[in-house]
């Protein structure tokens, strides 16, 4: 483990840039010299930097932020590719997001970024049955930043949430590579059943704000569910559903859609 944190140290353009734009920022503002230093110019990698700044927003009387530290630490530590879907994800807020100009601003300023961050340590500690510990990051999470993401739900990297508020994801919902959604998204049941009760998300696939998915069903790779929409039937790949409930209402536009966040139908003049 040692020998691939040192390798990943070595060459991290997404770490070496969150640098020299920390470095940046204290000088364009220097009453902010505290925050970063603290959050980032503090730490030798994304993953210490991470660490520290869940640590800060989720911990209360109830779990100091040692504890969490220690936590986020020894998720870290123990799997990789913790790290490498937080790179992921900051790539994807900044290529997506048109308010975010720099790299910083999702570790600093999101709650977006920062919730799936620590959701991410939550399901780690789910994976490795440590479950009453996952559902008080879970707790925490929804207090401190308004997003209720069950521990168990498996959500892929490249993941980009707007805005972030309101949020709900359930216990059997999947969500794929390369997503993109807006507030007030619910992927959750349909009713009171205990098994396998909640939606798969595919790869590339952009979900409006408000659009609710409800039951065990599949929404296709590089489709796209218009705001508002609720969404009772699998959706087809690559194709665009809007209306309550949600209908076919034609392709997904483009071949990306969570890439172009083009949120637009095609004219329907004559």
């Amino acid at each position: 483990m040692p020998e691939t944190q040192s390798k990943i140290a070595e060459v991290d353009p997404v770490w070496n840039r969150i640098v020299q734009e920390a470095e940046e920022a204290i000088q364009e503002e220097p009453l902010l010299g505290g925050l970063v230093h603290s959050t980032i110019l503090h730490h030798g990698s994304l993953e210490r930097a991470l660490t520290y700044r869940m640590a800060m927003k989720l911990s209360s009387p109830e779990m100091s932020g040692q504890l969490l530290s220690e936590i986020a630490e020894e998720a870290y530590a123990k799997d990789p590719a913790l790290g490498e879907a937080a790179r992921a994800d900051i790539v994807a807020v900044f290529e997506r997001d048109p308010a975010c100009l720099r790299y910083i601003q999702p570790l600093l300023f999101f709650k977006g970024f920062q919730a799936v961050q620590s959701y991410r340590v939550a399901h780690w500690l789910w994976k490795t049955g440590r479950r009453d510990l996952a559902y008080f990051l879970q707790m925490r999470i929804s207090e401190q930043f308004g997003l209720d993401v069950h521990p168990a739900a498996r959500i892929g990297r490249g993941i980009m949430i707007d805005h972030a508020h309101s949020i709900v994801i359930g216990e059997t919902a999947v969500v794929g590579d390369n997503v993109s959604m807006l507030h007030s998204v619910t992927l959750g049941g349909t009713g009171k059943e205990e098994e396998d009760r909640h939606p798969k998300i595919g790869n590339g696939v952009l979900i409006g704000a408000g659009a609710k998915v409800l039951g065990n069903i599949k929404v296709g790779d590089c489709s796209r569910v218009a705001a508002g929409s609720v969404v009772l039937q699998d959706v087809p790949p690559c194709k665009t559903v809007a209306g309550v409930p949600a209908r076919i209402v034609g392709e997904a536009g483009c071949s990306q859609p969570s890439l172009s966040m083009d949120h637009s139908f095609p004219s329907q003049g004559g």
